[in-house]
């Protein structure tokens, strides 16, 4: 055998930076396929109320492989040891911090990002959030080359998903991860030997999905149902939209519109009991709460909560 014309076919070296449960589908898919060097996650945070510090999916899918977890303040503090290690391509996908020039010029074929979005729509940190709550009827995955600007590099692919009526962010995260990580997965072989296309984003038609802010998720009574209804799906599993009932923080997990008209005057007030909620009056109607959580108790259906009730509900006001 001549061993001279054997082809020893190198691994490319990857590094993954993720924070979240959607970084560590991408994440897997990348570990079954490839050999990963690195991952770099955001530090170890205490959760709840006892402080217990709590590992990222990311860091704990790390080590269940054996994968080297950096976790810095900084990207500064890791920047020559990533640069020693001389990745062919640096994935991102969710980390939660914006990297630095630095870091975007030291892998041979690039930092590429894997955005919950369809380019330019919904450039930021929250984009499933926001395509839920700004009533968009599709979204998707977009592979891109990282950039200065904030989700503004050149896209490499994308893939698109519908958006049903009854998604929530929560549902809606679960369906598009599978689809990162397989467009990722079919994307990443033409990256790494530079056969790829790439297309420029054309910034007259971006739009923005930031990070959801506490004034994201005080219901504003005077919007219309449509838009109560999306903000209430958009931010279900997390962080929840609320209004005040009685002086309390009172959060809205479920609700729907109904085809009743009332007057504009006095958005939130409770209009009328149903089977299965109360209606509430809003900008252009009426929208029915049906799954609710009073500050301090556990999530409860509607229902349960009007049984419950000393008084009567109708005509008092949310707000």
């Amino acid at each position: 055998m001549d061993f001279d014309k054997i082809e020893i076919k190198k691994q490319p070296t990857i590094i993954f930076m993720g924070t979240p449960l959607f970084g560590a589908a991408v994440l897997e898919g990348l570990i079954d396929n490839y050999k990963v060097r690195a991952v770099v996650t955001q530090p170890d945070k205490p959760v709840g109320r006892g402080g217990k510090v709590r590992y990222s999916p990311v860091k704990e899918l790390a080590l269940k492989n054996n994968i080297l977890c950096l976790q810095p303040e900084k990207i500064s503090d890791v920047l020559q040891e990533i640069n020693s290690m001389q990745p062919d391509v640096i994935v991102t996908c969710a980390y939660g911090k914006i990297l630095p020039l630095e870091l975007l010029l030291i892998p041979r074929c690039g930092c590429i990002n894997v955005h919950a979005s369809l380019l330019p729509k919904l450039r930021g940190g929250a984009p499933i959030h926001h395509a839920i709550i700004d009533g968009y009827s599709k979204t998707g995955i977009t592979i891109m080359y990282m950039a200065e600007g904030m989700d503004t590099g050149d896209m490499i692919s994308k893939r698109e998903i519908e958006i049903a009526d009854d998604d929530t962010a929560e549902s809606l995260h679960d369906k598009l991860m599978p689809v990162a990580r397989d467009l990722l997965l079919e994307t990443l072989p033409s990256i790494l030997d530079g056969t790829n296309k790439r297309e420029k984003q054309d910034e007259s038609l971006a739009t923005y999905g930031f990070n959801i802010s506490r004034k994201d998720e005080k219901i504003d009574f005077s919007k219309t149902k449509r838009q109560i209804v999306n903000q209430v799906r958009g931010l279900n599993s997390w962080p929840g939209a609320y209004c005040i009932f009685d002086e309390k923080i009172m959060k809205v997990w479920k609700c729907y519109r109904t085809e009743k008209v009332y007057n504009l005057e006095k958005p939130g007030q409770i209009t009328a009991i149903y089977e299965d909620g109360f209606g509430v009056k809003v900008g252009n109607g009426e929208v029915v709460f049906t799954e609710i959580q009073l500050e301090g108790k556990k999530r409860m259906n509607a229902r349960d909560f009007i049984n419950g009730y000393h008084g009567n509900l109708v005509g008092k006001m949310v707000k």
